[in-house]
């Protein structure tokens, strides 16, 4: 992935969330098909996944179907897999990195998650023009009250 230099200023979006599961939970949540078609995506979204294959250039190939009608093809590359505590994949259209740390806090999770993308211009026009910013908090509210009901 190309960067526009090595400032991220402009092109990140972060979100970090004490969550009320264990880490081997939250992992498998975040890992496993079957219970990210539960959570995955802003309000009124759905998902069918085709392929999740949670390795170092494993792919995770989906769609997701907006409340508008519309259907949003996703493609997504593993990079870094670390169990229970790191992963790392590369979006693709739009193109960005995006970077989930489960640190252990106790019986708890803090779920650090980071997107980056590849210019200021991306950024504005997917998180800011397209509303990404407010979908990406959805989905992250979405995990939390899925996560209460699996416990």
């Amino acid at each position: 992935m190309k960067h526009e230099n090595g400032d991220p200023a402009g092109r990140e979006q972060r979100i970090s969330i004490l969550l009320d599961a264990p880490v081997a939970l939250v992992w498998e949540v975040c890992t496993r098909p079957e219970h990210i078609i539960h959570w995955w995506g802003p309000e009124g979204f759905t998902n069918t996944i085709d392929e999740m294959n949670v390795v170092p250039g494993g792919e995770w190939v989906f769609t997701m179907y907006g409340p508008d009608g519309n259907n949003y093809p996703n493609r997504i590359l593993f990079r870094e897999v670390e169990s229970c505590r790191k992963l790392v994949h590369e979006h693709f259209v739009p193109n960005f990195m995006a970077f989930l740390d489960f640190e252990r806090k106790g019986d708890k999770t803090l779920l650090n998650w980071y997107k980056l993308y590849e210019t200021r211009e991306l950024f504005e026009l997917v998180e800011i023009q397209y509303k990404s910013n407010i979908g990406f908090a959805q989905t992250v509210e979405k995990l939390k009250k899925y996560l209460s009901q699996v416990i």
